[in-house]
């Protein structure tokens, strides 16, 4: 059995604008917005793009974003870094929402 995730399928990614060429067009036009200069640079934008990558689990956007980083003249070390904040936010999550289980057990009286 083949992987399910083909590293080689991110090179397909505008194939999904074949049936709806005018919301690929308005998408593309939207991310492009986002990622354009701004308030931002460029390299926080794929730095905070590569976290997001990894709490989402998004084996296509970690290769898109590692690439864009480093393109964007990030290094090794502010990626991993990227990395262990997404991991931080993610695990964090995870910890908070044991509140909502407290709660329950509270209200079911245990």
């Amino acid at each position: 059995m083949g992987d399910y995730y083909k590293s080689d399928d991110l090179d397909k990614f505008a194939t999904m604008g074949e049936e709806a060429p005018e919301l690929w067009e308005k998408f593309m036009q939207y991310y492009g917005a986002v990622f354009a200069e701004g308030a931002l640079s460029a390299r926080e934008k794929a730095l905070m793009a590569l976290a997001v990558a990894h709490a989402l689990q998004c084996p296509y956007c970690i290769d898109a974003y590692t690439r864009e980083s480093l393109e964007k003249g990030a290094d090794r070390e502010q990626m991993t870094e990227a990395v262990h904040v997404a991991a931080a936010i993610r695990g964090g999550a995870a910890l908070v929402h044991g509140v909502q289980m407290k709660n329950m057990i509270n209200k079911l009286g245990f």
